[in-house]
């Protein structure tokens, strides 16, 4: 039997930043500065957990992935497509569908976790789905557990 990938446990606020730019064709008010780190991968390269950061400004952000965002620090005034702000504080979490977009104000500073999800569709994520739960079943000897995640490994 194949040995798992170890858990990863990461520390957001020891993560090595990098700078990450928000497009500037995004960037409605002020220049905000983005930096962010990546905590964790999975081992199919399809799930990213990332730390990130960004100063006052305001910006239109496009989800070409599907995205929930955990604050850690910091605030946003988010308007999504249907002209509705809503506030996200430290704790909150909300999710991104991929495709969608909203305008991001950041009145001061914003640090948040993202947990990035990049879809597979149609029948290769049938196929996905009932290959996990095959070498679940025959890893454990139990059936999975419809909430089961996937294991993660060092970025």
């Amino acid at each position: 039997m194949d040995a798992l990938p170890p858990i990863v446990i990461s520390q957001p606020a020891d993560a090595k930043m990098h700078d990450s730019a928000i497009p500037s064709d995004w960037v409605i008010d002020g220049a905000p500065q983005a930096r962010s780190a990546v905590l964790s991968r999975s081992t199919d390269g399809t799930a990213v957990t990332v730390v990130w950061e960004t100063t006052k400004g305001t910006f239109r952000w496009h989800f070409g992935v599907d995205e929930t965002v955990n604050v850690l620090e910091g605030e946003v005034f988010i308007t999504d497509q249907k002209n509705v702000e809503h506030r996200l504080g430290p704790g909150d979490v909300a999710y991104f569908p991929s495709g969608s977009w909203s305008t991001w104000r950041v009145p001061d500073r914003l640090r948040k976790i993202a947990f990035i999800r990049h879809g597979v569709s149609g029948p290769a994520a049938l196929v996905a789905r009932g290959w996990s739960r095959v070498v679940n079943f025959f890893s454990s000897g139990k059936p999975p557990s419809p909430m089961a995640v996937a294991p993660v490994v060092h970025p």
